[in-house]
């Protein structure tokens, strides 16, 4: 889409419309009339007023988006709940308000923007427009932009932060979500994602000044003439690459691999820098699913463009992988700061590797080869791994017997960053952290998930194991033998109705009468409960959580007589109740078979018995 393409004009902003016989939502429809300079915005909110679809007009005009565990993310098209220009300059204006209070220096620092490769073309949206709009509002304000001058992975945009010195940067993107969404992810100097206070105080900022400042804010043209703005790419491409040889531990046994790899982008942004990646660590590069390694706002070749989804949306990469003889399929999400892996099997199909078994290779290799390189034990004492509380407990595992340190965090990699940031400040070194939503981030590169570099770590891994005649699986499996079974489920259920999803966490929050959980799951007792959306846990002798309380989203853990731990929680970023289980188990105790008929009876228990998806009209799915 060009900077204008017909989207927009000039608006008489005092036109006529009907009354709706509400004062509320008259208001809102007058202010976006009077606001909205895109002509396909514009006109969805029109077209809805003439047909009097009132109900539609309130839920987009009389809300507004707030910040989850990946900033703003909502459908794009028109209204103050959604994204589009408006939205986005309004988002801007708040933004620059409060980086002016917080920073002295803010008109020297600047920001840094990047976007993804998305695009809807009724409501005349994309990516890089925002991406524009954003820069706009802030040359507008004599803030230096370094807007990149084409899509690049999520974490350059935090790792630009750091590298440029900048306030802040924002990357508009809307990561794995469904095609019809958008988003606006900001990062705070120290390259982390935005957490309290910052997102509260940014959207007061934003409530605090909705009207677009001027019509400098909608002129894209703006990031052409200014001399305010300049394009990072080439800069901080190559540094990210150079830097990235940090990881690259076995350079001349990747020239001579013999193992093939085939990569899919998903539609998205990351064959270039995935290519970039495997030649900065001597390997070949991989095969590139054709199909899916250009950009396509409609990801037309997948069913969701989420590689978690596993097999059903890896379908073109693994054909591609047994027609190339390749062994191995890696998949990176649109925003390429997401990483699926695929393995051939020994006998026939493919193993797809969840986020925790994934986050198991990796921590043990990242571990494997620091250690090769700090023969003191001494050293370990400075090093650290942190995993958020929902994913697999194999790095604590590791750290209990290995002798490093390890902390968990809640859900979001914004919380991975920040605390990474703060134990820099004390000298110490993440040397890995993830999320079982397959982000993962290897060494200190950013303080965000990052695809990219986990791609090229997780194909040098298998070239070293392939030395020694050991698949992936093979390597999963003496992890587990050395370290215990970590059996782990992963599934969700989707919820379109939020007022369903307060009745479902309410019911369980006074299952048996009021403020009393659930006894049993499974026919197993329930030992420990934790809520850390009213900061309630039974484990702890003052009932409260060590984990901060964050009553915007619903969060509750069991821990079984089993050990088997078990939590419910909503999504920060889609319409989703994730659950989450696993079951560990000392070094050579239990039957890997009957452990995990156990581990499934009790998640089906958790999802039947305590959300209930037939009689809550919800939408089962399985990771």
């Amino acid at each position: 889409m060009g900077d204008n393409n017909g989207v927009n004009g000039d608006l008489n902003a005092n036109s006529r419309y009907q009354s709706t016989g509400d004062p509320q939502l008259d208001k809102s429809v007058h202010q976006w009339l009077s606001w909205d300079k895109n002509l396909r915005t514009r006109a969805q909110v029109e077209s809805l007023l003439a047909d009097s679809h009132h109900d539609d007009l309130r839920m987009r005009l009389c809300s507004r988006m707030s910040f989850g565990t990946a900033g703003l993310r909502a459908p794009m098209g028109a209204g103050f709940n959604r994204i589009n220009d408006l939205t986005i300059i309004q988002s801007t204006q708040g933004l620059y308000s409060y980086l002016s209070r917080c920073f002295a220096d803010f008109s020297s620092r600047g920001v840094v923007v990047g976007f993804d490769t998305r695009g809807q073309e009724e409501s005349g949206c994309s990516s890089e427009r925002f991406a524009k709009l954003t820069a706009a509002v802030m040359l507008s304000r004599d803030v230096p932009v370094h807007l990149f001058s084409t899509f690049v992975p999520t974490p350059y945009v935090p790792y630009a932060v750091k590298k440029l010195g900048a306030a802040a940067g924002v990357m508009i993107t809307a990561s794995h979500n469904a095609k019809e969404d958008n988003g606006y992810k900001v990062y705070w100097c120290n390259g982390a994602q935005i957490s309290s206070p910052h997102d509260k105080e940014i959207l007061r900022s934003i409530e605090e000044q909705l009207e677009p400042w001027s019509a400098s804010c909608w002129e894209e043209e703006l990031v052409h003439s200014s001399s305010l703005r300049t394009d990072p790419l080439s800069q901080i491409n190559c540094c990210y690459m150079d830097e990235l040889t940090s990881l690259c531990y076995h350079r001349d046994l990747n020239r001579s691999c013999p193992l093939k790899f085939v990569h899919s982008s998903f539609h998205g942004v990351g064959h270039v820098f995935v290519q970039q990646a495997f030649l900065t660590f001597g390997l070949a590069p991989p095969i590139p699913v054709p199909e899916q390694k250009d950009p396509d706002p409609n990801f037309s070749s997948v069913r969701c463009p989420n590689p978690e989804e596993g097999e059903s949306v890896l379908e073109l990469s693994l054909l591609l992988a047994e027609k190339e003889n390749a062994r191995i399929v890696l998949a990176t999400d649109p925003d390429a700061d997401r990483l699926a892996v695929a393995e051939k099997s020994d006998g026939c199909g493919w193993k797809v590797f969840t986020g925790n078994e994934l986050a198991a290779l990796l921590g043990w290799w990242m571990f494997f080869n620091w250690k090769e390189a700090h023969p003191d034990p001494a050293d370990s004492q400075k090093v650290y791994m942190l995993a958020t509380t929902v994913s697999s407990k194999i790095l604590q595992t590791f750290a209990r017997i290995e002798g490093f340190h390890f902390e968990e965090t809640l859900p979001g990699f914004k919380w991975i960053g920040n605390r990474i940031h703060e134990l820099s400040k004390t000298g110490n070194e993440v040397i890995f952290a993830f999320e079982e939503s397959i982000g993962f981030l290897c060494g200190g590169l950013v303080p965000e998930k990052d695809g990219v570099s986990a791609a090229a770590v997780v194909a040098e891994m298998a070239a070293y194991l392939h030395t020694k005649n050991l698949s992936l699986s093979q390597q999963l499996l003496n992890i587990y033998q050395t370290y215990g079974l970590h059996l782990s489920k992963t599934s969700y259920v989707v919820c379109n109705d939020p007022p369903i999803i307060q009745k479902i966490f309410s019911r369980i929050r006074n299952f048996d009468g009021e403020g009393s959980y659930p006894k049993t799951c499974g026919g197993i007792q329930i030992v420990h409960v934790r809520d850390v959306t009213t900061g309630y846990d039974s484990s702890q002798p003052d009932l409260r959580s060590v984990l901060p309380v964050t009553r915007s989203s619903h969060m509750i853990t069991f821990t079984l007589q089993n050990a088997v731990v078990a939590t419910l929680r909503t999504s920060g970023t889609e319409p989703k109740i994730k659950c989450y289980t696993e079951y560990c188990t000392a070094p050579g105790e239990g039957e890997v078979s009957r452990l995990e008929e156990e581990l499934k009876k009790i998640t089906a228990a958790l999802l039947d018995d305590f959300l209930e998806p037939e009689r809550n009209n919800l939408i089962r799915r399985c990771v």
